[in-house]
């Protein structure tokens, strides 16, 4: 990538803005990956250099969110295992299918994962709201985190949104400790194709090193406004940026 001063500046301010956002919501890295598309990148290799790109963002969102993953050992190892596996697979199918095999589901698992977010109380009042305590749905959460561990290692724009809508439908906590879980298993992920990705893909690091230091900084100021906002403003940002970023996909 031969990028001008403003196209180097344009990828820092995306990688802030998606760094933030993916601590608050999730779906930042679709900012970026529109933004590489715009610097010359073709998309297989604007999707790879996103993906590498996020990951220090997800460091910073973790850092941010410390105090929140207190009490979770056990889920936290649980669904990092699973999703950490489904981002193989991902990496996998990426790598060796068509394109259009999977991206045709994308901007409609994305809208699913926001109208069940939406509807996240009611279907928690239909199925049974646990009581105070109880365990989590492990008999699902497990599997559905495997699945959305395999669209982030293929894809992995609006990762957190499906992430936090499986986790608060399935796991039994107050949303901002599951959203900070959230942040720990996109770093997962993120971390596998980090792997794979630097070993057989058309990574542009050029890009990736002037994205990724500002997704750091906004992965851990966005951490840092989440803890802060009331449960139900949390949880209505991320179905709005969800169905804005799922119809966007769907559009594009």
């Amino acid at each position: 990538m031969h990028a001008s001063t403003g196209q180097i500046v344009f990828l820092l301010v995306a990688g802030l803005v998606a760094g933030a956002v993916n601590a608050v919501a999730g779906g930042g890295s679709l900012l970026v990956f529109p933004a590489l598309l715009t610097v010359g990148l073709n998309p297989l290799a604007a999707n790879v250099t996103n993906s590498v790109a996020q990951w220090p963002g997800y460091v910073g969102i973790v850092v941010g969110n410390r105090r929140e993953l207190a009490g979770q050992r056990r889920r936290i190892v649980l669904t990092v295992i699973a999703a950490s596996l489904g981002a193989v697979l991902g990496c996998i199918l990426l790598l060796v299918l068509p394109g259009s095999v999977f991206d045709a589901v994308v901007p409609v698992l994305v809208i699913l994962a926001s109208i069940l977010m939406a509807l996240g109380p009611r279907l928690k009042r239909w199925i049974g709201t646990p009581e105070q305590g109880a365990p989590d749905r492990t008999a699902v959460l497990l599997p559905a985190v495997f699945l959305a561990g395999v669209y982030g290692g293929y894809f992995g724009g609006a990762l957190g949104v499906i992430l936090i809508s499986t986790l608060s439908l399935l796991a039994n906590d107050r949303l901002v400790r599951l959203n900070a879980l959230k942040g720990v298993l996109s770093l997962a992920a993120a971390s596998v194709t980090v792997v794979i990705f630097s070993i057989d893909a058309p990574v542009d690091w050029r890009a990736v090193a002037i994205v990724a230091p500002t997704t750091l900084v906004g992965g851990y100021l966005g951490a840092r406004v989440a803890r802060k906002l009331p449960e139900n403003v949390l949880r209505w940002c991320v179905v709005v940026l969800g169905l804005g970023v799922g119809i966007y996909l769907l559009v594009t």
